[in-house]
């Protein structure tokens, strides 16, 4: 009788590299999207061609929303091998990015946000807002600016929040298994 072949992985004690790695790639891609968005020319976007930044914007926040949906089912339905925390923390930061690069797009229309003068302006701003703090410093005055500040905070409680509820939850559940591995779920 032959033995079933064992799935790569299982049946090993996970070694240091092998638990540290995804973290490190989390980070590595974090890194990397944050350098892309200080280093990629934005300079196509903006007042002069405002379909296509609506079009971009609308169609990356679907994406990330869609992604981070994703992630909460299955957290909800428990799926198995499921890795909300090497998922949802990449995709909010990405989420971060587009608003930014949405709020240094609206500056260069006259009269539309005023105080975003750089990309650090912009990404401080961005997380101002998502913070609810406003320090009043930068202040969305045009009805696009304002409208797409309605939208990072609508976007981040609807979206960003079930995501870190779930991940919450998630981690939760998992310190719940390893203090009490034989109750039921």
């Amino acid at each position: 009788m032959r033995t079933p072949p064992r799935e790569p992985g299982v049946g090993r004690a996970p070694t240091a590299w092998g638990t540290l790695w995804p973290w490190l790639a989390q980070v590595a891609g974090v890194v990397v999207m944050v350098a892309a968005y200080f280093l990629l020319p934005l300079h196509g976007l903006g007042p002069h061609r405002p379909v296509l930044s609506w079009v971009l914007f609308c169609l990356a926040l679907t994406l990330i929303a869609l992604m981070l949906l994703r992630q909460v089912v299955r957290v909800l339905l428990s799926v198995p091998g499921v890795r909300p925390g090497m998922v949802i923390p990449p995709l909010m930061c990405l989420s971060i990015l587009v608003f930014a690069t949405a709020y240094l797009a609206l500056a260069k229309s006259p009269g539309e946000i005023d105080g975003i003068a750089t990309r650090l302006d912009a990404l401080y701003f961005t997380l101002v807002t998502l913070a609810t703090i406003g320090y009043g410093d930068i202040t969305p005055h045009g009805q696009t600016a304002r409208l797409v500040a309605v939208l990072q905070i609508l976007y981040t409680f609807v979206f960003l929040t079930a995501a870190a509820t779930s991940l919450t939850r998630y981690l939760r559940e998992t310190l719940r298994r390893r203090e009490h591995p034989h109750r039921p779920r």
